[in-house]
C-alpha cells in the first residue's frame, strides 16, 4: 500500500468495523477520473451490515472526516470515493518510479514461496508449430511476473519424450525413412513421416498395432528403440533452443516425461496400496467420481500414459521443491485430464493437490483455420518469427531509413508482435493471428507501445538533461496529467493482479490504456516547453510513463527499443 491507500484504509476501517488490512483489501481505482482517485465499493460490507450499498456508502461518508492526504470523501451509489491531494499525489508516485526505476512495481510478497510453472512442453520430434507460442509465452510471461514479485520460480519445459507416438515414429522411420541420417531438416522430415504413418495406417490398420508393440519394447528398454529415441530427442532439443533463443525464453529445468518411467512402478504400488486403483476391461483405473470418466492408468498392455507420468512428476515437483503453486499452462481443451488427476492425487490423501493448478488457454488460429500435426498443415513457429522480423525490418527501411543498428531493432519490434499479440488477449480467448494488426504502430499492438516507449526516450534526448526530481509536480493539474499519474501508480497493482489470476494480459492491457493516455497527452500538449518549471514537471512526468512501459514490456518479455 502507498501512503494514500493506508490513510483510506485508516478513515474506512474504524466506522466499518474492520481490520485496517481488511479494510485495504477494498480498495480499488474507479474506471473514470472523474468519480475519484481511490473507491471502496460497499456490496461487502453490505452483506455483513445487512443493509444495502447505497445506505452502507452513505452512512460511511457522513461519519469520515476529510484529512489533509484525502481532501474529499463523497459516496455515489454503492461505492465510496475518495479524492487525495494532486500535488502530494504526483510527487509521492513520480518519486518512487525515479527512485525505483527498474525495480518499480517489484516487490518482495512472495518471499519464501515457490512456484513450479509447467510451459512450452512440446512433443519430441515434431516442430515447434505456431499454435506452441501459447503455452511458451504465457508462461515465459509468468516465470517473469512471479520473480519480480519475490517468489522462487522453477520454470519446467515437460517435454513430450514418451507415449505410443514414439512407436508411430519407430514404425514409420524403419519403414519409410530409408536409412536418412537426418543431418539436414531432421524435424520437419520426422514430421512427415509421422504425418505419413497417419495416413498409411487407415489401408494398413495392422500398423497400429506394430507402433504399440515398438512403444512397448521402448518402455522394457528395447537397445534399437532406445537409440531411436535418444537420437530423436536430441535433434528436437537443438532445433527447440534455436526458436526459445529468439524467443528469449528461459526454463529452470528441462526435463521430459521419460524422466519419471522408474518411479511409476513406486506410485502404482502406492495407489493400489491405498485402494483406488482397479482392473477395467484389462486396463488400470481410478475411478474419479460419476461426473468424470475414470483416470486410465496403464492400458491393457501395460504402457503407461499421460495420467500416470503427470501424477509421478507433480510428488516429484512436491518432494522436490515444496512448491506452494504449481501451474501447468497447456490448453483447455486438457481440461478433463488435469480433472482427473488433480482428484488421483487428492484421493491419494495429498492437501498440496488442491495447489496444483491448471492455467488453460483458447487456441491459436492463423486465417480462421485450426491447426493440427496429423494433418500435415502445420505453420512452423520459427518461420512465423522470422518473416515477423522481415516484415519489421522493411517497415524500419520505408519509415526511418538512417536508424542505427536496424537489424536489433527489427527483431526486438518482429518478435516483440508476436509476442504481445498473444499476451494482450485474455488467455481463454481464442487468438486469431493477423498480419495487418500485428504490426500496425497504431494500433493495440507490440509496436505500438514500443514505439510510444521510443517516441518518450526520443523527447528526453531532445531535452539533454536527466529529470529532476525535485520537478514542481503541483504543476500536473491538467486532467490528461492527473490519468497518466494514476496509470502509474496503479502498475504495480497490475502486476500482482498478473500474478493472482495467472494472467499476463493484465499486464498488457495495462500497457495499451498508458501508452494510449500518454499518446493523447502527447498530441494534445507541449512536453519542452519554455516555462522551466512547467518542462522540468513534463519531463518527470513522461519519464515515469516510459519506465512503466519498459518494465511491464520486460515482464511480458518484450524488448524496449529506444529508436525505431
Amino acid at each position: 500500500m502507498n501512503e494514500f491507500e493506508l490513510e483510506i484504509a485508516r478513515l474506512v476501517a474504524e466506522p466499518a468495523g474492520l481490520p485496517v488490512e481488511e479494510a485495504a483489501r477494498l480498495i480499488e481505482v474507479p474506471p473514470d477520473d472523474k468519480l475519484g482517485d481511490f473507491a471502496v465499493p460497499c456490496f461487502v460490507l453490505a452483506k455483513r451490515l445487512k443493509q444495502a450499498p447505497p445506505a452502507v456508502a452513505a452512512a460511511l461518508a457522513r461519519r469520515i472526516r476529510p484529512t489533509a492526504l484525502v481532501p474529499e470523501v463523497r459516496a455515489a451509489g454503492p461505492y465510496l470515493n475518495f479524492r487525495v491531494d494532486a500535488a502530494r499525489f504526483a510527487r509521492s508516485v513520480l518519486g518512487e518510479v525515479l527512485r525505483e526505476d527498474d525495480a518499480y512495481g517489484r516487490s518482495d510478497e512472495g518471499a519464501g514461496k515457490t512456484v513450479v510453472i509447467d510451459y512450452s512442453s512440446p512433443n519430441i520430434a515434431k516442430p515447434l508449430a505456431f499454435h506452441h507460442i501459447r503455452s511458451t509465452m504465457i508462461g515465459n510471461a509468468l516465470r517473469r511476473i512471479f520473480r519480480a514479485l519475490g517468489w522462487r520460480v522453477v520454470g519446467i519445459n515437460h517435454l513430450g519424450d514418451w507415449g505410443t507416438q514414439f512407436g508411430k515414429l519407430m514404425v514409420a522411420y524403419r519403414r519409410w525413412g530409408n536409412g536418412d541420417p537426418l543431418t539436414e531438416e531432421p524435424i520437419l522430415k520426422l514430421n512427415e513421416l509421422y504425418v505419413r504413418f497417419h495416413e498409411e495406417v487407415k489401408q494398413e490398420p495392422a500398423l497400429a498395432d506394430e507402433a504399440r508393440a515398438w512403444f512397448k519394447k521402448l518402455e522394457d528398454g528395447d537397445p534399437e528403440a532406445r537409440r531411436l529415441w535418444a537420437w530423436f530427442r536430441e535433434l528436437s532439443l537443438k532445433e527447440f533452443e534455436q526458436v526459445y533463443e529468439l524467443l528469449r525464453v528461459k526454463f529452470d529445468e528441462v526435463t521430459g516425461e521419460s524422466f519419471f518411467n522408474e518411479q511409476i512402478p513406486a506410485v502404482l504400488d502406492e495407489i493400489a496400496r491405498k485402494g483406488l486403483s482397479k482392473e477395467s476391461e484389462g486396463a488400470l483405473v481410478v475411478e474419479v467420481g460419476e461426473k468424470m470418466p475414470p483416470c486410465l492408468l496403464l492400458k491393457g498392455d501395460e504402457a503407461t500414459l499421460y495420467a500416470t507420468r503427470d501424477i509421478a512428476a507433480a510428488m516429484h515437483r512436491r518432494r522436490t521443491w515444496g512448491f506452494a503453486r504449481n501451474l501447468y499452462v497447456v490448453d483447455q481443451g486438457q481440461g478433463l485430464h488435469f480433472r482427473q488427476f488433480f482428484k488421483v492425487l487428492s484421493m491419494m490423501g495429498y492437501d498440496w493437490a488442491r495447489d496444483c493448478i491448471h492455467v488453460a488457454f483458447g487456441l491459436v488460429r492463423f486465417k480462421d483455420q485450426k491447426m493440427g500435426t496429423r494433418r500435415g498443415n502445420v505453420i512452423l513457429l520459427l518461420d512465423v518469427l522470422q518473416k515477423s522480423i522481415a516484415l519489421a525490418r522493411a517497415i524500419m527501411e520505408e519509415k526511418n531509413p538512417g536508424l542505427q543498428d536496424k537489424e536489433r531493432v527489427a527483431r526486438q519490434v518482429g518478435i516483440g508482435a508476436i509476442v504481445f499479440n498473444d499476451l494482450k488477449n485474455g488467455r481463454l480467448k481464442d487468438v486469431n493471428f493477423d498480419w495487418e494488426e500485428l504490426l500496425n504502430f497504431d494500433g493495440e499492438t507490440g509496436p505500438y507501445v514500443q514505439y510510444t516507449h521510443a517516441r518518450i526516450a526520443s523527447v528526453l534526448r531532445k531535452a539533454g538533461a536527466a529529470p529532476d526530481p525535485a520537478a514542481p509536480v503541483e504543476r500536473l493539474a491538467l486532467p490528461d496529467e492527473r490519468a497518466l499519474i494514476r496509470l502509474i501508480e496503479a502498475y504495480p497493482g497490475r502486476v500482482r493482479l498478473a500474478a493472482r489470476d495467472h494472467e499476463p494480459s493484465n499486464v498488457a492491457g495495462h500497457l495499451l490504456e498508458t501508452a494510449g493516455q500518454f499518446n493523447r497527452y502527447y498530441n494534445a500538449h507541449r512536453i519542452l516547453e519554455q516555462d522551466p518549471e512547467l518542462r522540468a514537471a513534463r519531463l518527470l512526468l513522461i519519464r515515469a510513463v516510459m519506465t512503466v512501459l519498459r518494465n511491464g514490456l520486460d515482464l511480458l518479455g518484450v524488448e524496449a527499443p529506444e529508436a525505431m
